[in-house]
């Protein structure tokens, strides 16, 4: 029942089922399922239910505080083993794009200084990482920063800026982004993710209609897409990730009209003080640091 007295509190933090499903990675359906099994366990009814509203009843509110005081109480009993010499678990959130790049390096780094340390990486989306980071899932999350604002508890730290450019293969012709996205086949990045919502938005800005053709998450997998011809993909360069484009694929600036997707860190104010998950959130900052400069 961990998960949904976690979901429980996102809900009176948050004050509907869709906000709250917003911020944790569960459709408004998934939050509702929870609560019902959390409901049928506990054998009591914790929200009056209105049309599609739901709100803490007298036994809800006098639920909330005992469901706090579990998630809090289980969320710290990492801290008791927080010294180098210890040996402290720590569990990372990352999106995929950052695995092999500084997150590793700063992982190793982080292992030289603590050896007697364990770290776990999780892989996830953006929105999922957010919704762990916020209810102690992960320890702090390596993402993209959410087009909303954070909640209150997650305190965040940039770590790079990467511009997005259109991919086209080799055999295109011309340097004209717009007639470029107007006359080819479009691979989207994926509209539910925080970069592809970035996308999203920049083609209706520009007024721009396309001929989408596919649509995945996955940033590499997008550039082999265009890489095979199937089509033309606007993606984030990855500076951060010391990766180059496939062979085959090549990248057209969008000039003035450039647009970005932030890469940051998302750690609970209460795990950054930590002693073990403070050190490693220096050592990701530092790393990515490094990387963004290049040579010299």
């Amino acid at each position: 029942m961990l998960r949904e007295l976690k979901t429980f509190v996102a809900v009176a933090r948050h004050g509907t089922f869709a906000r709250a499903g917003a911020h944790i990675g569960l459709t408004q359906s998934a939050v509702s399922a929870q609560m019902q099994r959390l409901e049928e366990a506990l054998g009591l009814t914790l929200f009056d239910r209105t049309g599609r509203s739901a709100r803490l009843n007298a036994h809800g509110e006098a639920t909330l505080a005992r469901a706090e005081a579990i998630v809090k109480l289980w969320s710290g009993l990492g801290d008791l083993d927080d010294a180098p010499e210890a040996g402290g678990r720590l569990r990372i959130g990352a999106i995929t794009s950052v695995q092999a790049g500084p997150l590793a390096d700063a992982l190793a780094r982080f292992h030289a200084a603590w050896p007697g340390s364990h770290t776990r990486v999780v892989p996830g989306v953006s929105l999922n990482l957010l919704g762990m980071v916020d209810s102690g899932d992960v320890d702090l999350a390596v993402m993209i920063r959410p087009p909303f604002a954070l909640p209150a508890e997650v305190a965040w730290r940039a770590l790079a800026r990467e511009p997005f450019v259109l991919l086209v293969p080799r055999a295109v012709r011309g340097d004209d982004w717009r007639d470029i996205l107007a006359a080819s086949p479009f691979v989207r990045y994926d509209r539910t993710s925080f970069g592809g919502r970035l996308v999203d938005q920049f083609l209706r800005q520009q007024r721009v209609d396309v001929a989408e053709v596919a649509e995945i998450d996955d940033q590499e997998g997008l550039a082999r897409l265009v890489a095979c011809g199937l089509g033309v993909a606007l993606a984030p360069t990855p500076t951060a990730m010391r990766a180059t484009w496939p062979k085959g694929v090549r990248a057209i600036d969008l000039g003035a009209h450039t647009f970005h997707r932030e890469i940051g860190l998302a750690v609970r104010r209460d795990r950054a003080r930590r002693p073990a998950a403070s050190r490693l959130a220096e050592t990701i900052v530092e790393t990515f640091a490094a990387a963004t400069a290049g040579p010299g």
